[in-house]
Formats: structure tokens, sequence, C-alpha cells
């Protein structure tokens, strides 16, 4: 045993008589394949070195698992919690039946003290390790956050989509009813057939909007007049007349222009109208939803400009939100206070707006997507303010000065990377030459970010 000990690079330059002292503090475990060694948010109470098998390091983002790396023989693992104090970040389980040498506090410190190169070998483990890990992560943090915003931008294109084809489908049946109407209506003088389209083309379903109780009560006088008057099918007639503002004492009017005879004519093709003009003007409500979440997405992404250009911090603010509005209608109400002489900033668009929707996103899900969030922006000596405020619990002192810590993160293992923040902070510290601050208490935690207005490119 002691002579595989000493293939271990690790362990490598430790005496005879060390080695000995530290195998006999040791424990030698031996794992069956497919089976977990420790477990992400574990205590991190242990080195293990392995002495046999494979083993992968696993960590969950997003409710998916995510490869980290892998173990051969040789090789060590468990360090980083060790030296923290700290729950485990990863999971690690055997590929196939493994053994493993787990060093526990007591022979961790011997082996520091003994070694003159095991400090060495660790630090420069851990450097590559995180290197590698944040880089990883990252590029899944990412892919994660594209996934979110192409599920949430699938979620809203659908209603508009889904909108225009009701009403395409509804429009067939409401130009067939306006053709047989206008067969009926030819009889009608060019007089009084010019009247009716006017009065036709200046309603619409937006132009006279009343409480629910109220346009039903509309919809009952109207029925029962269509009723008194011989109309056929008033039960269908009412309800679209009532929408598009008709009255009692209006088609009352209609009766004295109009003989017996001739009104059910005029009342259907008025319905007809009305309705094919409000399936029109729904198609072009869903057309315009649809180009103004194209928009969005187009100006949020920067698509086809140059990586720097001058933004307007609002519209960046406000096209974030476009593409988080599925996690806002769980019942977050957003506050703005947009100063009007905000200058033009310098920036990376794209990034920016990376950096808007980690922080918005955050204070999400801070209020548990039901609360408040503010947004404020103003000029101050030759930079730009944002500030983005939650109504959330707040948080907790002894972890403030941590949130931008790389891997940092308050939520449940698999919840989040800890890398949000950091990005955050990276972009708009090292990229933009910028600050970031945090000031929480309890129902306010307020993020500030302070742009220059020139971006300086040295």
């Amino acid at each position: 045993m002691l002579d595989e000990l000493r293939q271990v690079p690790l362990l490598a330059d430790l005496s005879e008589e060390d080695l000995e002292r530290l195998y006999e503090m040791a424990e030698t475990v031996s794992v069956p394949a497919g089976q977990f060694v420790l477990r992400e948010g574990d205590a991190g109470d242990s080195l293990y070195i392995v002495l046999e098998g494979e083993l992968e390091a696993t960590t969950r983002r997003g409710g998916q698992e995510v490869v980290l790396s892998s173990y051969e023989p040789g090789q060590f693992f468990g360090e980083m919690a060790l030296l923290e104090q700290a729950p485990r970040s990863a999971s690690v389980r055997t590929l196939r039946e493994s053994r493993v040498l787990v060093i526990d506090q007591a022979a961790f410190r011997t082996l520091l003290s003994r070694s003159p190169s095991a400090p060495f070998n660790i630090l420069r483990t851990v450097t590559s390790r995180l290197r590698s890990t944040e880089s990883m992560l990252i590029q899944n943090e990412k892919m994660a956050a594209l996934g979110t915003l192409a599920a949430g931008l699938a979620h809203e294109l659908n209603n508009p989509s889904s909108a225009i084809q009701r009403s395409v489908a509804q429009l067939r049946d409401a130009l067939a009813d306006l053709e047989r109407s206008a067969a009926q209506i030819g009889s009608l003088s060019e007089e009084e057939l010019g009247a009716l389209r006017v009065e036709a083309m200046t309603r619409g379903p937006t132009t006279h909007s009343y409480d629910p109780l109220a346009l039903s009560e509309r919809e009952d006088e109207l029925q029962g007049w269509l009723e008194d008057h011989g109309v056929g099918q008033p039960w269908e007639l009412a309800p679209v007349l009532a929408s598009f503002g008709w009255t009692r004492d209006e088609v009352e009017r209609l009766a004295i222009r109009f003989s017996p005879v001739k009104l059910p004519i005029v009342v259907r093709w008025l319905a007809a109208t009305s309705s094919v003009h409000g399936l029109l003007a729904e198609v072009g409500r869903g057309a315009e939803a649809i180009f103004e979440i194209v928009e969005a997405v187009k100006a949020y992404s920067y698509l086809d400009q140059a990586p720097i250009q001058e933004v307007d911090v609002r519209e960046t603010l406000e096209n974030s939100l476009v593409l988080l509005r599925p996690k806002l209608k769980m019942g977050v109400t957003i506050r703005r206070d947009y100063a009007d002489d905000v200058p033009r900033v310098e920036a990376y668009g794209s990034e920016l707006n990376q950096v808007w929707t980690n922080i918005i996103d955050n204070a999400i899900d801070a209020v548990q997507g039901k609360g408040e969030l503010e947004l404020r922006t103003y000029p101050a000596d030759g930079t730009v303010v944002i500030e983005i405020t939650d109504d959330g619990p707040g948080i907790p002192p002894e972890i403030r000065q941590r949130i931008f810590e790389p891997f940092f993160t308050t939520k449940g293992p698999g919840a989040g990377t800890g890398l949000g923040l950091h990005i955050a902070y990276n972009i708009v510290v090292h990229k933009h030459h910028g600050q970031i601050q945090v000031t929480s208490r309890a129902g306010e935690t307020r993020l500030r970010v302070i742009l220059p207005v020139r971006l300086d490119r040295q």
C-alpha cells in the first residue's frame, strides 16, 4: 500500500515515516460502480485521492446535470470545500468500481505541514479547476439563460399568433355573413348606404369600453329590442352590436329611418360589417404585438450592429423586461422612475442587457414572483446611474459582501450557479470601467450600476 501511495504525485515527497503516518490516519474505501462518493451540498470535511478506478464530478444547474470533470488514479478531489469548510459544490460518483483514500481534516493538516510540495500542488490544482469550472459553468449559464429567454419568447409569441389564428378563422364566417348581407342590402339607396357605411367605419370595439356588467345589460336590451322588431337571430347580433357601441336608442332611430322590411337587413349588415372590422383590428393588434417582441429581441441582442454603440439605458431596461415578461406576469409590479435628461452611454449593448437580465431575474426570485420592482435612471457627474430595487426580504449582512464572488449562491443545490451577479460584475467593472454596488435591508434591496458616459477604450 505504501508503494502504491508513493506513486501519487501529491504524496511523492513525503518521508517513509510521514507517509506511513498519513496512511494510518486516512481510510481506504472501495466504492462499487455508479455510487456517489460525495453529494452536492454535503459538508466538505475530507480530501479524496483516487487509488483505482474512475470517477466523475457533476453539478445540477437549471434541472440538468452538468459534467465538470473526471478523476483517474493519482488524482485528488474535494480540496476546495475542505479548505473553505463549505458545503460541496458538486457531486462525485464512480463510473466503475473504484478505491479511494479518504483524508480527513487532521490528516490533511499533517499532509500540508509535512510535504513541501503538497500546498503548491493543491493550490495549482484549485486554480486550474476554478478556471475550468468557471468557464464551463459560464457557458452553461449562458445557454440556460438563452433557453429560458427562448421559452419566454415562444410563450410571448404564442399569444398574439394564436389570437391571429382565431381571428382569421372567425373572419371567414364573418366575411360570408357580410357577403350575404351585402347582396340583400343592395335595395337601399346610395344615400342610405353611404350613411350606414360612415356609421360602421367610425365604430370599433376599442372606442366604446364598458364594464362587463354594463355591457351585459346593453346586450340584453338590444336582444329584447331586436326580438320585438322581428329581427332574426337576435342572440347572435346583440353581442356584436353592443361591443361596437350600439345602444337601444340608436337602433330605435334606425327603425325610424328604415321600413320594417329593410330594418332586419340593415341590422344584419351592420353586425357583419362590425364583426369584419373588429376581427381585422384584432389581427392588426396581434401583428403589432409580434412586431414589438421581435424588435425587442433585435434590440436586446444588438443584431448586425458594432460591438460598441451609444446606448439608451432606458431602452435596454425595457427590452430586458419584454424578454422577462413571463416571469413578471406571476405577480410582479414594475415601477419606473426614468429621468428625462439621461444621456446615451458608450457600451457593449448586448452584454449590458445581460447585466439587467441577471439583476432583474435575481430580484424576481427575491420577491418570489410577487412583489414590486423599481427601475430608476439618472445622470450624475459624467456617469449614468441605474438602480434596480426590489421589496424582498433583503440580503443578510454576513453574505452581502460575497454576492459578486464566483460560485457563491444562497439558492439550494442545482438552483443557481452563483455566476449571475459575478458575470454582471465583470461586465460592469472590468469591461465598462463602471461600478456596481448593493445596499440591502428588509423590504428593500438596491443594486446600483454606475456607467461612464464615455467608454475608456485604452
